[in-house]
């Protein structure tokens, strides 16, 4: 598939299922000072998940547009080091507005990677949140992946770092449930295709996408303390990298040898009389 029609599938997948297609919002969020780019598919629907905005529709997909130089989520650094980091890049979500919550989530991501896009399921990781002091371990989302299909051995715990997820310092936010893809070449040389590389070095295993459950407000006292509430609605909010899916979908090594971005690398060289 190309990325075009990835991202076809993608948005068809969830219309089909009642969601709403909304376009890419600007890459300049509107109304919202904590953001100098918008950096994530849920930057547009912020105010609906806190409860101060209300639209005709309670699920939603999208293809957004993002940039990602600075601020919390900063990938300016990574640029060049990796195979899988742009500064601009398109996201690929699904939401749900006090509709639908883990279980449907989960369930939508399995059928639509395995059964759609016929994924190898020997390639395929999962992380939930493990818990800490705060906020207690997602075990419902565990059991779900598992009831899915998922081996249990492949469903791994992380910490806050990487499976609690929040815009910035403040605002909507909750635990996070990642899904890893093994790049490798053998799925079954259980050195490479193994636990100690998921949220590990390198881009043979390789984050495609994120299910955030979206819970809790985070909130700043007058003491500089932080505190969570919970969120009027259970909500769900999911990215995945348009990018990232190609690349494994084309059975490339790197977002810049797929469809999307090597037709501009080849433009660039071409320029400089340089391949």
């Amino acid at each position: 598939m190309t990325g075009d029609e990835i991202r076809a599938k993608f948005l068809s997948y969830f219309e089909e299922r009642g969601h709403k297609v909304v376009y890419s919002s600007p890459l300049l969020p509107a109304n919202d000072p904590t953001l100098l780019f918008t950096n994530a598919g849920m930057n547009q629907f912020k105010d609906v998940f806190l409860g101060n905005e209300k639209r005709e529709y309670t699920r939603a997909v999208s293809s957004q547009k993002c940039i990602r130089a600075g601020g919390k989520h900063n990938d300016l650094d990574e640029v060049g080091k990796t195979a899988r980091h742009h500064t601009f890049f398109e996201m690929l979500g699904n939401f749900s507005f006090g509709d639908y919550f883990k279980a449907e989530a989960i369930g939508f991501a399995w059928d639509l990677l395995v059964n759609e896009f016929k994924l190898d399921t020997r390639r395929l990781w999962f992380s939930v949140f493990e818990g800490d002091d705060e906020v207690g371990p997602d075990d419902e989302a565990r059991d779900l992946w598992i009831s899915n299909g998922a081996d249990p051995s492949r469903v791994l715990g992380f910490g806050r770092k990487d499976n609690f997820w929040q815009m910035g310092d403040t605002g909507p936010c909750g635990p996070c449930s990642e899904i890893y893809y093994y790049m490798g070449d053998d799925p079954e040389d259980t050195s490479k295709n193994s636990p100690e590389w998921v949220n590990g070095p390198g881009d043979t295993t390789m984050e495609i996408w994120n299910l955030v459950f979206m819970q809790y407000n985070r909130t700043q006292n007058a003491d500089a303390t932080f505190q969570l509430t919970p969120l009027p609605a259970p909500s769900v909010d999911t990215g995945m990298g348009l990018e990232r899916i190609t690349a494994v979908m084309q059975g490339v090594k790197t977002n810049y040898d797929t469809d999307l971005v090597r037709p501009l690398v080849e433009f660039a060289a071409s320029l400089s009389n340089s391949r």
